[in-house]
C-alpha cells in the first residue's frame, strides 16, 4: 500500500522521529502526500473512496516502519472521522479539504471523552452558554498532532444541567493555550501536549455532535479499529525481525512465532469483520476485547523478536530498531483506552 518514497522516509526517519530530534512537522505532510489521509472517505468528498478498513490497513503499514508517524496518521484520519460521522455539513465543508490536504492537523483530543463514555471519569472541559455559542473552561493533559503550524482539537465538552457535547476548537482561539510537547520516553516528534482552555469563547458552528454520548458512540469504533492498526503494524514487524534471526540455534522458536502470527492473523480478521457489519456500534465490549487481544500479541511478538535476536539486541551498535520498538511497544497498553480501563469497563458490563 505504502509507495517506495514513504517507505524509504520512514524506515530512514523512524528513530530520530521516535526521539524528537526530527522536526514533527514534518510527518504530517509527509504522509498527506502519499495520499494516506484520504482513504476510506468518499470520492465525492475528496477522498480516495473504500472503507474505514482501507485507513486501518495504512496505518498498520505506516506502524511498520514508525510507531511514531503511525500515531500522527491515527489522530489525522480519526479527525477526519469526526467529521465524516457530523451531521455540521457547513464544517465539514470548511475543514475536510485542509485536513485530507495535511494543511492543517486533526487532533483527536477525544481521549478523555471516550473514558466518559465508559463511566471512568468525568469530562475535562466545561462550557456555559452564551449567546450563539459557549464560553469554555478547562484542561486537556494529553492530545496529539497538535501540530505548531496549524491544528484543530475535538474536545466533549460538559454543559451543566445539559447533555453534553462535542466540538471542534480551532487551534488560534483566543484562551487556548498549547504547552511544550510532552517529555516522552519515545514517540517524541508526535506534537504530544496538553491544552488548557481559559475562557475561550466558542461559536456554534464548531459543534460536531449535539448529543456526546450518541456522538461518541458512532465514532467509538473507528477510532478504536484505527488505534488496532498501530498495534497489527508493530506486531508485524517484531515478527518479521524474529523470523529473519531464527536459525538452527534458534529454530525451537518457529512454533512459538506461528502461534503468535496466527493470533495476530485472527485478531485482525474479527476486528476487520466487526468494522464491515457495523457490529462495535452496537457491542462495544467485543471491540474491547480485540484491542485487549491486540495489545498481548505485540507483547508476544516483542519478546520473540529480543528472544531471536539474542544479546545482539541489548548492543546499542545492534539493537537500536528493537530498542525502538521496545518502547513502542510500552506505549500500547497505555494509550487511551488503556488496558486497564478496557478491563475494568469489561468486569462492569459482565455484572450489569
Amino acid at each position: 500500500m505504502l509507495d517506495a518514497n514513504l517507505s524509504r522516509w520512514l524506515e530512514a526517519h523512524a528513530e530520530p522521529l521516535d526521539r524528537g530530534v526530527h522536526d514533527a512537522e514534518d510527518v504530517l505532510p509527509q504522509l498527506a502526500a502519499s495520499g494516506l489521509l484520504g482513504l476510506g472517505v468518499s470520492e465525492a468528498l475528496g477522498g480516495d473512496g473504500g472503507t474505514t478498513l482501507d485507513a486501518v490497513d495504512a496505518v498498520a503499514e505506516v506502524a511498520t516502519y514508525s510507531l511514531t508517524s503511525a500515531f500522527v496518521l491515527w489522530g489525522q484520519r480519526s479527525f477526519i472521522e469526526y467529521l465524516l460521522v457530523s451531521d455540521n455539513a457547513g464544517l465539514r465543508e470548511r475543514l475536510l479539504g485542509d485536513m485530507l490536504a495535511g494543511r492543517v492537523a486533526g487532533a483527536t483530543g477525544l481521549s478523555n471523552a471516550m473514558k466518559f463514555l465508559s463511566g471512568i471519569e468525568q469530562l475535562g472541559v466545561t462550557a456555559q452558554e452564551q449567546d450563539g455559542g459557549w464560553q469554555l473552561q478547562g484542561r486537556m493533559p494529553w492530545v496529539t498532532n497538535l501540530r505548531k503550524s496549524g491544528f484543530v482539537v475535538a474536545a466533549a465538552i460538559d454543559l451543566p444541567g445539559r447533555e453534553p457535547f462535542v466540538a471542534a476548537l480551532p487551534g488560534d482561539l483566543s484562551g487556548l493555550q498549547r504547552s511544550d510537547d510532552l517529555q516522552l520516553i519515545g514517540m517524541q516528534s508526535s506534537n504530544t501536549a496538553a491544552l488548557d482552555v481559559r475562557d475561550v469563547r466558542l461559536d456554534r458552528e464548531w459543534l460536531l455532535g449535539q448529543d456526546a454520548r450518541s456522538y461518541l458512540g458512532k465514532v467509538r469504533p473507528a477510532f478504536l479499529g484505527l488505534q488496532c492498526g498501530m498495534s497489527i503494524g508493530l506486531a508485524r514487524r517484531a515478527l518479521a525481525e524474529t523470523e529473519r534471526n531464527l536459525d538452527s540455534r534458534r529454530s525451537v522458536l518457529e512454533d512459538e512465532c506461528a502461534r503468535v502470527r496466527d493470533q495476530l492473523a485472527s485478531t485482525e480478521a474479527q476486528l476487520k469483520q466487526g468494522l464491515r457489519e457495523g457490529r462495535f456500534v452496537g457491542q462495544p465490549a467485543a471491540m474491547f476485547k480485540v484491542r485487549i487481544a491486540l495489545a498481548e500479541v505485540v507483547a508476544e511478538a516483542i519478546q520473540l523478536e529480543l528472544q531471536s535476536s539474542g544479546g545482539k539486541a541489548y548492543l546499542q551498535a545492534h539493537g537500536e530498531g528493537f530498542a525502538r520498538r521496545l518502547r513502542e511497544s510500552a506505549f500500547v497498553p497505555v494509550i487511551t483506552p488503556s488496558l486497564v480501563q478496557l478491563r475494568t469497563e469489561l468486569k462492569r458490563l459482565a455484572s450489569a
